[in-house]
């Protein structure tokens, strides 16, 4: 069975099917109640071609998670600019961006130190711009969010709480602008829409015409 793509699998035994996905790191996942493995090779067989065509996707993904052993490159505002590691003699680590490339200057090598100094970059990025858009389209959109919150997640762009508390995923700095605007114009307009039925979508397209293209987009970049 050396054909068959590597998983995880979930067993749940509520479940009544198997259920085949991606989760954000790539992996197929299965969750299914109790079953055997020849009806797990059985079910991976027949959707071969979709599981095959899922992962090709993946890989084109812009914005993935980097490997810091090859050619490495960072995504912002939509434009991917090459990153270069760089030993020196200070006892820090710092990331600069002059326009054209990130270097990242280090002493001792810690992949996990140099992503914690990316997402601290992004992070920032995120704080200094994003509050700034949120006010012009609030004002707008004549809505007003009760507060403004970061962080980095692997699911969501962005989210409306019942309190109309609107978090920002900090990768959104990863994104074009345009596709940048249609997440907060998204996440305002579920302050006076709590779902995604017919109203909603109607007050997201009254202030952005075009923003099937914006979701369009944003389907090619991952968390």
């Amino acid at each position: 069975m050396s054909l068959l793509p590597h998983y995880i699998h979930i067993v749940n035994p509520k479940l009544k099917h198997i259920y085949l996905s991606f989760d954000n790191e790539g992996n197929l996942v299965i969750k299914s109640p109790k079953v055997s493995m020849k009806q797990i090779e059985q079910l991976l067989l027949k959707k071969a071609s979709w599981i095959n065509t899922s992962i090709e996707k993946i890989r084109q993904k812009k914005g993935k998670a980097l490997d810091f052993s090859g050619l490495m490159e960072l995504y912002y505002l939509g434009e991917a600019y090459p990153l270069t590691l760089t030993p020196y003699s200070h006892k820090r680590v710092k990331l600069d961006f002059d326009g054209e490339r990130f270097t990242l200057f280090y002493h001792t090598y810690d992949e996990r130190l140099f992503q914690a100094h990316i997402d601290r970059f992004y992070k920032t990025e995120a704080q200094k711009q994003i509050p700034s858009c949120v006010s012009l389209w609030a004002e707008k959109m004549s809505l007003s969010p009760q507060e403004l919150r970061f962080r980095k997640t692997k699911r969501q762009w962005g989210s409306c709480s019942a309190k109309n508390v609107l978090s920002f995923n900090t990768m959104m700095l990863k994104l074009p602008e345009d596709v940048i605007q249609y997440i907060i114009v998204h996440e305002l307009a579920h302050i006076k829409h709590k779902h995604h039925q017919k109203a909603f979508w109607q007050l997201v397209e009254t202030h952005l015409p075009q923003y099937k293209l914006q979701v369009k987009e944003l389907k090619n970049y991952t968390t």
